[in-house]
């Protein structure tokens, strides 16, 4: 277990809107806690485009927590660097994902939206997508995402690290039976392939307390 809490940190990332009726996401701030809950990654981002819509209802951003904040490029490099490696735990990770502009292996995401053994455990549907804030309600009895200063990316982080480890050995034993699986039924390539066959695979921050714009 503690060869495996070394490789596990927890993402979130908040987004504001962009372009035409700020229809386009962008990174504003993004936080990755390690497995232990220590904060290793929480800073605010400057995203490529003027913002158009902070979303700060949902995304808790304002227009002073961009103005010094770290340039997209910069920050999506220290990110990648990071969780290059990790078992990645999220909820809704794709979408940040998406937004990092940035792939992760499919066997080291744990996506805590759409795990049968949460909603199972919620006794909620097992065919649908639950919000973070309903399964950190039921199954660890915690308020997020509460009043109207916004979301909050660590709170967020920690709920859905908190979310996977309730299920924890069942998840990581599903998922190696399902890669052993895998491994068993693909097929074995010939030992005389060439090598040109291979070259081609491919809590808040400070500042946030601070009300106002």
């Amino acid at each position: 277990m503690q060869t495996r809490s070394a490789s596990v940190v927890a993402l979130d990332c908040e987004m504001v809107g962009t372009g035409p009726g700020g229809r386009c996401n962008e990174l504003a701030r993004c936080s990755i806690i390690d497995y232990q809950g220590n904060i290793l990654y929480d800073k605010y981002v400057r995203p490529c485009q003027p913002v158009t819509n902070f979303r700060t209802p949902w995304s808790g951003i304002r227009r002073h927590h961009l103005h010094n904040a770290t340039p997209f490029a910069q920050a999506r490099e220290e990110i990648l660097a990071i969780l290059e490696g990790k078992v990645v735990v999220g909820h809704s990770v794709y979408n940040d994902f998406e937004v990092l502009n940035m792939d992760h292996p499919g066997h080291m995401v744990r996506d805590t939206s759409s795990t049968r053994l949460l909603s199972r455990l919620a006794g909620l549907p097992c065919g649908r997508c639950s919000s973070l804030k309903l399964l950190a309600n039921k199954l660890l009895n915690r308020r997020i995402q509460a009043g109207r200063r916004g979301h909050c990316s660590v709170e967020d982080a920690q709920a859905a690290l908190d979310l996977y480890k309730l299920v924890e050995g069942e998840w990581e034993e599903e998922m190696e039976r399902r890669m052993r699986d895998d491994d068993e039924a693909a097929p074995q390539e010939p030992a005389f392939l060439s090598s040109d066959h291979y070259m081609q695979d491919e809590f808040w921050p400070d500042e946030v307390l601070t009300d106002g714009l």
